[in-house]
């Protein structure tokens, strides 16, 4: 189905393959960069939108909705509602969905070599998974508030993620994903051969302003 709603220039939302998100058109059609938001456990296609005057303008910004309705209002990633922690295979299905959703002639804009993914919370582990399956090329990977799957290490060969870039960003007063849980996960990361970049700040489960300072500088390294 096409648009169905714009409410603003370049601003649309749609569905493809019962898929529903947000997306934002980049001003050229030659191939650009493509960011993938991805919201966390009760959130929406409108929760990661907040980052999207803080990327580049020049870029596609798809903000996917979850598959799953939460009993507790939004949506999740996965249909499990009785486990806290997810391991890796619970996120199949939306890894799957997300190949599908941006394989899509809708973003033929994208460089398929150029996918960048912004995760919060559950929306981090789905974008962890999603680096480890290598369903898409990822070039740089933020993991917010988030947390790396059960599983993850021992369901992929060694290094999957040679080379990747990815910033961690936790609080340390985080009471939802412990910051030990994050720290942990940053070794997982570092032995499949991702070079991490972590920010650590003194807030529960949010981004801090030096910590959306330190993403901001972080892809303009990449």
């Amino acid at each position: 189905m096409g648009p169905v709603n714009r409410v603003e220039e370049n601003i649309l939302f749609d569905e493809i393959d019962g898929v529903k998100f947000k997306y934002r058109l980049p001003p050229a059609n030659a191939p650009v960069q493509t960011f993938l938001l991805l919201h966390g456990w009760t959130g929406d296609e409108d929760s990661m939108w907040i980052f999207s005057s803080r990327l580049s303008q020049n870029a596609l910004l798809i903000a996917p909705r979850g598959l799953y309705a939460s009993p507790f209002g939004g949506y999740s990633w996965y249909s499990k509602t009785d486990a806290q922690w997810p391991v890796v295979k619970d996120f199949a299905e939306g890894i799957a969905a997300l190949k599908n959703l941006l394989e899509n002639d809708l973003f033929s804009m994208a460089d398929k070599a150029q996918f960048r993914v912004v995760g919060f919370s559950q929306g981090a582990a789905l974008a962890y998974s999603l680096a480890f399956s290598q369903a898409i090329k990822i070039q740089a990977l933020c993991g917010l508030s988030g947390f790396v799957p059960q599983e993850i290490d021992a369901s992929y060969p060694d290094k999957p993620l040679d080379g990747l870039p990815i910033f961690v960003a936790h609080g340390a007063k985080d009471r939802i994903v412990s910051v030990e849980r994050a720290r942990s996960g940053i070794r997982v990361l570092e032995q499949a051969g991702a070079l991490v970049t972590y920010c650590e700040d003194d807030v529960g489960h949010k981004l801090s302003a030096a910590c959306f300072r330190g993403m901001q500088e972080f892809f303009r390294r990449i």
